[in-house]
């Protein structure tokens, strides 16, 4: 298993570096971040100030070089609009984003399985069929679109929640701004989740609904039933669990997914996140705020993979790592 980890480790900090690379040469095509910084009155020797004061003027492997080796100590550099540390900005915005799209995964896995598990042991339920139809709907319709049809209902028509903001928060001892803890944060909290967790939720069902109907007709299953046990242990205790290792896959590929592509949402709700903070780095040709940005989520995403599949030992015994 420390053989296999360790392994993965390695894999995951080539990973980090091919990503940083290109992340790297894409910004070099974004357009100068001296001229935007110096505006659109200034003079040419002060726009080639600005650059020598950025390191800008040298070549692009020295610039490469130099980021690499102080990322490596945790200095990501300084924003080139706020003049605040790039790494300090972006963990300040990480817990909104984090919180946001554990509240859409949290949606997501419990109605995602627990319907798909239904619907495959109903099938010919009013709720399986509205389920099934319904999902249709969440894989089809575009994010954008389904957060201005909740703003529309739930916070004009029926003002129940929200449009906007993350509400009233609470500083934890640790520094981290929470809203899971007050009852305004959790009705902010409760449409963007919504609008973030719906493309998830419906992908979970489909996936849970189709491995339980092949579960439901294996003989091990067929046994269960023939020794007389009960309808929701032979559901959730023996179909499910083998039905869980590639659900387990998708839900680790989805957190990584939400916490890094949660851009649209975030900007429709005006939620103060990282994917706000990503969007103004970019249209200001920041690149130590979208450099920053890029490394995390790789590495958090790379950290998921590698829990995912230890995760799988768990689930299946006869899987091992040698």
């Amino acid at each position: 298993m420390w053989r296999y980890v360790s392994k993965r480790i390695m894999q995951g900090m080539v990973v980090l570096f091919i990503v940083s690379f290109f992340g790297f040469i894409i910004f070099q095509f974004l357009g100068d971040p001296a001229i935007a910084m110096a505006g659109q009155y200034a003079t040419q020797a002060e726009i080639e100030a600005i650059r020598v004061s950025l390191g800008l003027d040298r070549s692009i492997y020295i610039q490469y070089f130099n980021f690499i080796t102080n990322a490596l100590q945790g200095n990501f550099g300084i924003s080139y609009v706020t003049r605040l540390p790039a790494l300090e900005l972006v963990l300040q915005r990480l817990p909104a984003t984090i919180e946001l799209a554990i509240a859409a995964q949290v949606i997501a896995i419990v109605f995602g399985v627990l319907l798909g598990v239904l619907v495959a042991a109903f099938p010919r339920a009013l709720l399986s069929k509205f389920s099934v139809v319904g999902s249709l709907f969440g894989i089809s319709l575009p994010t954008f679109a389904v957060g201005i049809l909740l703003i529309l209902f739930f916070a004009v028509e029926f003002p129940i929640f929200p449009p906007f903001g993350r509400g009233e928060l609470i500083t934890l001892p640790w520094g981290w701004e929470t809203g899971f803890l007050t009852w305004d944060g959790l009705k902010h909290l409760v449409l963007p989740a919504l609008t973030l967790g719906l493309l998830q939720l419906a992908l979970l069902f489909r996936l849970t609904r189709s491995g339980m109907q092949e579960a439901l007709r294996s003989n091990y299953i067929r046994t269960a039933r023939a020794k007389g046990l009960s309808r929701f242990p032979i559901l959730f205790k023996h179909a499910l669990r083998n039905v869980m290792i590639p659900v387990i896959t998708i839900i680790g590929l989805q957190f990584g997914q939400l916490v890094g592509f949660s851009i649209v949402t975030e900007k429709i709700f005006q939620w103060p996140g990282t994917g706000n903070l990503l969007l103004s780095a970019i249209f200001d040709n920041d690149f130590p705020i979208v450099s920053t940005y890029i490394i995390l989520i790789a590495t958090l995403i790379v950290i998921l993979n590698t829990l995912v599949d230890i995760t799988y030992a768990f689930l299946n015994p006869r899987i091992r790592y040698d």
